[in-house]
């Protein structure tokens, strides 16, 4: 009953969100464009529910044909001056409310890992945490450190799936918050 609440949840706070932002979403992708006439928007194959792949969507912070690696790879990615803000803001993650309104995501859940993160996908299958939707934020996150580990990773994302309800998610979506206001500008 509590997935198919979260789910009608998602979706209205989605469109409610899509809606609102609409102009944010016009000014950055049309920044983006005029810096290299590329497409804003960065998709990549990412794993979710029950190791189904998707289609993930970002603004895209890099220059045109960077090729995609893991994010313990990323110190050796060339960022636009455009993208450094973008994702020290974290504005570059809003085109994933359309990954949440298709289904594909949940606001919480683990974050979805992509393809070639094998140890963390198949430590999620053990735990019963890749059975669930990802999500833009989650218990990992909230309690995350630098270079965590995936093992780590995969012991949050496992508590979390044993502990699904709305209190945790309430739980998580407010430490985000606090994760926000308190998180020092990344350069």
């Amino acid at each position: 009953m509590f997935l198919l609440f979260k789910r009608l949840i998602d979706i209205l706070v989605a469109i409610g969100l899509i809606i609102v932002l609409i102009p944010i979403y016009f000014i950055i992708a049309l920044i983006i464009f005029l810096q290299d006439f590329g497409t804003p928007i960065f998709k990549q194959m990412r794993v979710g529910k029950g190791g189904k792949e998707f289609m993930f969507y970002k603004f895209r912070s890099m220059p045109l044909k960077t090729p995609n690696v893991e994010s313990h790879q990323k110190d050796k990615l060339k960022i636009t001056p455009f993208g450094k803000f973008i994702r020290r803001t974290n504005l570059d993650e809003l085109p994933q409310f359309f990954n949440v309104l298709k289904g594909d995501m949940s606001f919480i859940g683990p974050r979805p890992p992509i393809p070639s993160q094998e140890n963390l996908i198949a430590m999620r299958r053990e735990n019963k945490s890749l059975f669930l939707k990802p999500g833009l934020t989650g218990w990992a996150q909230v309690n995350s450190y630098d270079n965590m580990p995936e093992d780590v990773k995969a012991n949050f994302d496992g508590e979390y799936a044993d502990r699904i309800s709305l209190k945790m998610d309430i739980l998580i979506l407010f430490k985000t918050v606090i994760y926000f206001t308190k998180k020092p500008p990344a350069y």
